[in-house]
């Protein structure tokens, strides 16, 4: 028995590990992805965001002494021996700082994903082309690879079924 909860625990460890190539910051790559949101996205502010969400990232990566997998973090932090570092902390100070800047062609959502089922919740903050909805915006998750942002299409994260942080809060109240 002991040898198979052993197994289990490597395995997740191993499961919860930073695939190598998240550790390289593509912030050209997220600029682009910024700007193919559409045609009326400022090449200034998507190459700002851009800069800023993997710089920002990696500084609450410090902040939060995240030193090893987010789930093993937040052990820590639900034990008081670290004070941040949820997944929610993530996004509340990622979007804080992006709105900070004062974005005019793009727009910020809040999302939380897994609300329905036995997973761990996950909250992140999901960019788009101002007045678009967040299905067709981008995925900025700073949480998910401790530090290491991880951002694709949100249609593309097809690990997490997100809505929207207002519906899950409605939800929950009804």
């Amino acid at each position: 028995m002991a040898r198979l909860l052993a197994s289990f625990v490597f395995i997740v460890l191993v499961a919860c590990g930073v695939p190598e190539d998240a550790k390289k910051p593509d912030i050209p790559g997220l600029e682009q992805e910024i700007l193919a949101l559409g045609d009326f996205v400022s090449r200034e502010e998507a190459a700002r965001v851009a800069r800023i969400s993997y710089e920002y990232s990696l500084q609450l990566r410090s902040e939060y002494q995240v030193s090893d997998p987010p789930l093993i973090h937040n052990t820590k932090v639900n034990q008081g021996l670290r004070s941040r570092g949820l997944c929610w902390h993530w996004a509340d100070d990622l979007e804080s700082r992006l709105r900070a800047e004062n974005l005019q062609t793009l727009s910020l959502h809040r999302a939380i994903a897994n609300t329905d089922n036995l997973r761990i919740e996950h909250s992140t903050v999901i960019l788009s082309e101002r007045g678009e909805p967040m299905q067709s915006g981008v995925v900025l998750d700073p949480w998910r690879y401790g530090g290491y942002l991880f951002w694709a299409p949100m249609v593309e994260d097809t690990r997490y079924n997100w809505k929207p942080r207002s519906q899950v809060f409605r939800d929950r109240r009804n």
